[in-house]
């Protein structure tokens, strides 16, 4: 028998749910009495339906909307470092089938049974977001867990952004094993090379999620020019000049991303064929329109405009913005690239305010492919959250 605190489903919440696989207890669906108000946040707690029946262990936080996030459905099991090793080692082994170098998301939060819980690998480096309470008490034993089963010498814990402030935890930056890269890192993928600075860069210092996408787009290339806006470090971009892009211009509004995307081109002898602008996005493509630019492929990834629900018909709204704005830039018979990273707007909506958006910028095109994030991305069918990336390949005429 567990020795754990209870926490009950009240009696119009449907267990089911959870016992098919949703991971998550809102705080509506639970009994909030004061001694369940009163459990720290990040501590452990037999679940259990209005009946008693037990339904698994879960992390527990009295500050967040999710009250609970399934850890394990074995109601006796015990959630200590030799667990995450367990569960860490499972996630690495299926990254070493998939990838011939160790640069990879290790960790996807609920997909990988380590909710709120995200880790990036570069090489001999790990990059954590414990972005659940559990995970922040624990980073200690996470980071040994990355150390014994990984076999990194550095792990950094990047506690910022908006998911840990709906979980009630501080902004904190750490080197918890290890020293801090003194130089950005470099990480070869699809052929082209990038710069991630583990410290100071965006997340975790590199997106992982584009990787097929970007293997999509570079066949399209066929030595044509290449237009990247919201580019980051260059994702598309390089990945166009290592394809053999006649010229790829990166679009972002940050100076040092762009510095990076230079380096990576840079390191790639590819920087002749780089040109960065730095930029609010919006304001380029207009500018590049007056000017009657055009470009055989065009690519628009911007942040996620839609983060949450309250902010999804505005974010909608801009999607539409971006198709329309950039449709006029692609040469006939070029192809136009949307992304999209917002888990509120699912494919469908986002799809069809691409449509919407490509046909109010005067251009009619068809849908060639639809791309996800890739399996370092795992999705766990019962959280929509987990399946977040969408980017559709549209040729225009």
């Amino acid at each position: 028998m567990t020795d754990l605190p209870v926490i009950r489903l009240r009696p119009k919440a449907k267990p089911q749910a959870i016992r098919h696989g949703f991971p998550w207890v809102f705080a509506d669906e639970a009994v909030l009495d004061r001694r369940t108000r009163a459990l720290p946040p990040g501590g452990m707690a037999l679940l259990e339906d209005a009946e008693r029946q037990p339904l698994g262990v879960v992390t527990v936080n009295p500050n967040s909307k999710i009250i609970g996030r399934m850890m394990d459905r074995d109601a006796g099991a015990v959630v200590d470092r030799a667990w995450i090793e367990n569960r860490l080692a499972r996630a690495q082994e299926m990254r070493a089938r998939l990838y011939d170098a160790p640069f990879y998301r290790v960790v996807h939060a609920e997909a990988d049974g380590l909710p709120g819980l995200v880790i990036d690998r570069f090489g001999d480096a790990a990059v954590m977001q414990p972005n659940a309470a559990w995970a922040d008490a624990m980073a200690e034993d996470i980071a040994d867990a990355l150390v014994n089963v990984a076999g990194v010498t550095t792990v950094i814990l990047n506690g910022q952004g908006r998911a840990r402030g709906l979980e009630g935890l501080p902004e904190r930056m750490e080197v918890l094993r290890g020293d801090a890269p003194d130089a950005p890192v470099q990480v070869g993928m699809n052929g082209a090379i990038y710069l991630a600075d583990l410290m100071g860069g965006q997340k975790t210092g590199l997106f992982f999620d584009q990787r097929p996408n970007h293997a999509f787009a570079q066949r399209l290339v066929q030595g044509g020019t290449v237009l990247d806006v919201f580019s980051h470090v260059g994702g598309f971009g390089l990945a166009a000049l290592a394809a053999g892009a006649a010229q790829a211009i990166c679009v972002d509004g940050s100076a040092a991303a762009l510095k990076l995307a230079e380096g990576g081109a840079e390191a790639m002898g590819a920087r002749d064929r780089l040109e960065v602008v730095q930029s609010d996005a919006f304001k380029a493509l207009e500018q590049l329109a007056e000017q009657g630019r055009r470009f055989d492929v065009v690519i628009c990834d911007p942040p996620a405009f839609a983060p949450a629900k309250p902010a999804l018909e505005a974010g909608l709204r801009a999607y539409e913005r971006v198709a329309k704005t950039a449709a006029p830039l692609v040469t006939p018979g070029g192809y136009l690239v949307l992304c999209s990273c917002s888990h509120a707007a699912d494919l469908t909506a986002f799809r069809n305010v691409s449509a919407r958006g490509i046909g109010r910028g005067g251009r009619r095109g068809v849908l060639i492919h639809t791309g996800q994030a890739g399996p370092d991305h795992p999705t766990l069918p019962q959280l929509a959250e987990t399946g977040y990336l969408k980017s559709l390949f549209f040729r225009l005429d």
